[in-house]
């Protein structure tokens, strides 16, 4: 059985919402968590969609499944409020990439530019950062810059470069970091899924390796640009309903195929690479959501000085515009 494969067990579905039921607490799931935790939470989507929940919730209690800087984002939103992340070992080789120290470092090499930091990053890094974004809002925060303003885009190499691209700014500096996972997706297996799937369309999400030579090759007519779309998470959960394609080849974290599928149980979606799978992603389980619940464990708290810095920041993305958001779940809505 693969992880894409729910092991979804009713009955722990069912106390774990009874737990959160009486501890007022609400359920959150990124988009690329395992079916079953998607299954039983009440709201799954991208980053900025989770925050903005987060932002507005009136539960006293907030689980985040997700990884330490989404829980970390939603308690420097919701200070009132208790978060909660099951597993402290849920990271991101991304947000590794980059720390206070580092971006401290750049911002003296370049006096005045403006700091634009993907949301993979650190609480430390949001605080020494002017604007937050995610993927689905990263070129909605870069042209809200003015335009002669030079601007440090960090941490992800692909995604800065995508929006170089669309702003068509050449006063952006990107830091070369990377996910792993996305770094392991290449233009050969683009090329090797398209192949065995003429005509289907082709989802690719800006983070990816494979990105940069695919716009690339877009520009030099090597690949049909008719069926290729880069979107964030949320916009390849919406394409499918945009659209009478019926199959898709997905270049992300295979934990999105699952919203996919739910969404659209009449198409067909294809993982461009079915080993990109984000271990921090799923170490989150039902027994560890469960238990979160039950002792009130794992909870994440930022320093008062370094949220309220921080908080700038990410108040500054969740304002700005972008096709991002959530889907509502719950116990009327099981799942499979």
């Amino acid at each position: 059985m693969t992880i894409l494969e729910a092991h979804y067990d009713p009955a722990l579905a069912e106390e774990i919402r009874a737990l959160a039921k009486a501890r007022n607490a609400v359920i959150l799931a990124h988009n690329y968590e395992r079916p079953e935790i998607q299954d039983v939470a009440d709201f799954v989507g991208d980053s900025l969609g989770l925050s903005r929940e987060a932002a507005k919730t009136e539960a006293d209690v907030i689980v985040f499944c997700g990884v330490h800087f989404m829980a970390e984002t939603a308690a420097i939103l919701s200070p009132q409020k208790t978060v909660l992340l099951p597993d402290l070992a849920a990271g991101c080789s991304l947000a590794s990439t980059i720390d206070a120290e580092q971006l401290r470092a750049w911002k003296a090499q370049h006096p005045g530019a403006v700091v634009v930091a993907y949301v993979n990053t650190t609480a430390e890094v949001k605080a020494e950062s002017d604007y937050c974004c995610t993927s689905g809002n990263a070129v909605e925060v870069v042209n809200a810059i003015p335009a002669d303003k030079e601007i440090l885009f960090l941490p992800d190499m692909f995604l800065g470069a995508h929006v170089r691209r669309e702003s068509r700014r050449e006063n952006i500096h990107v830091w070369l970091g990377e996910c792993h996972v996305h770094a392991g997706i290449d233009p050969e297996h683009i090329s090797n899924m398209r192949a065995q799937h003429p005509g289907a369309e082709f989802l690719i999400h800006p983070e990816c390796g494979c990105a940069t030579p695919v716009v690339e090759a877009i520009s030099a007519g090597a690949i049909d640009a008719d069926n290729v779309h880069i979107l964030s998470t949320e916009g390849m959960i919406n394409r499918p309903s945009q659209t009478d394609q019926d199959t898709f080849i997905v270049a992300t974290e295979i934990g999105i195929l699952h919203r996919l599928r739910r969404a659209n149980p009449t198409k067909h979606f294809i993982a461009a690479n079915d080993r990109a799978q984000c271990a921090y992603m799923k170490v989150t389980t039902l027994p560890k959501v469960r238990d979160a619940l039950l002792h009130m464990q794992h909870r994440i708290t930022v320093p008062d000085e370094i949220a309220a810095r921080a908080r700038i920041s990410i108040e500054r993305m969740v304002s700005i515009g972008g096709k991002s958001g959530v889907s509502p779940f719950g116990p009327e809505d099981p799942g499979e």
